[in-house]
């Protein structure tokens, strides 16, 4: 058996999540057959993180054991041929150590968040962002940010049916910044850690737009999570916004 790293990218609408199910469509079932389609399976493939329905990837990372050796450029070529015409890529491929795992060898786990605020509707952004028709004040929510950076039990940003073992975790940056595209102004969140619990990433933009919106003070996001509650949390933003960006590595498959 040979281990080899696949880099994907996908657009997560149409998709139950990554996780495969037995009847509805999901990223890795759909990566799973189209390596069935090259070698007899079944395959099992495992990635750097679970995401859910509606949630996009530009960086997820997964790992495929296939017996027949393969240049990883051809192995790339032929699972995009398979994929076809799901919106899911293989954007690089490598061949890795066979205790190399896709989950347990990565190190850090970057996400974006895209908000377009915007009173007219999104229309090439469709389902690509998570549009609000009010402004919104980046001091405020950079303020309220600054108290989820560091090593806190994030119970209250946690999901009920999180299967994490503990909801302490380390948030190592949480970046806000101001950009200006083709369909309006957005406000981008990118959030840096080891791992991240389940829904986490959503709750934190949700309540951190309460904060922009005016709704809460920076000192509230504080509040929410010393009460290590989930109903202290702000609304859970939806998924259409949310980006898997990039999964760090000792030593990275395919370089930086």
């Amino acid at each position: 058996m040979t281990r080899y790293a696949l880099k994907v990218e996908y657009h997560g609408a149409g998709f139950s999540g990554w996780q495969r199910q037995s009847d509805v469509s999901s990223v890795q079932g759909a990566i799973e057959q189209a390596l069935s389609r090259i070698e007899d399976g079944p395959h099992t493939i495992a990635a750097a993180g679970r995401t859910d329905a509606g949630v996009h990837a530009l960086g997820q990372v997964a790992h495929a054991d296939l017996e027949k050796p393969w240049d990883p450029a051809r192995l790339m070529g032929a699972l995009n041929y398979h994929l076809r015409p799901a919106r899911i890529a293989i954007v690089d491929c490598a061949q890795v150590a066979p205790d190399w795992h896709a989950r347990f060898s990565a190190i850090e786990r970057q996400y974006l968040f895209r908000l377009l605020m915007r009173r007219a509707p999104a229309t090439h952004e469709a389902g690509l962002v998570w549009q609000v028709g009010h402004d919104l004040d980046l001091d405020a929510m950079r303020a309220g940010a600054q108290h989820l950076i560091g090593h806190h039990d994030f119970t209250t940003f946690r999901s009920s049916i999180c299967q994490s073992a503990s909801p302490v975790k380390t948030m190592d940056d949480i970046t806000i910044e101001r950009v200006q595209g083709q369909s309006g102004t957005e406000i981008q969140f990118h959030l840096r850690a080891r791992s991240f619990l389940h829904n986490q990433v959503r709750s934190i933009v949700g309540t951190l737009e309460r904060v922009g919106a005016g709704a809460w003070a920076p000192q509230d996001v504080k509040t929410a999570l010393e009460a290590r509650n989930r109903a202290a949390c702000g609304p859970v933003c939806p998924p259409q916004g949310l980006y898997l960006t990039h999964v760090v590595y000792p030593d990275m498959p395919w370089g930086k």
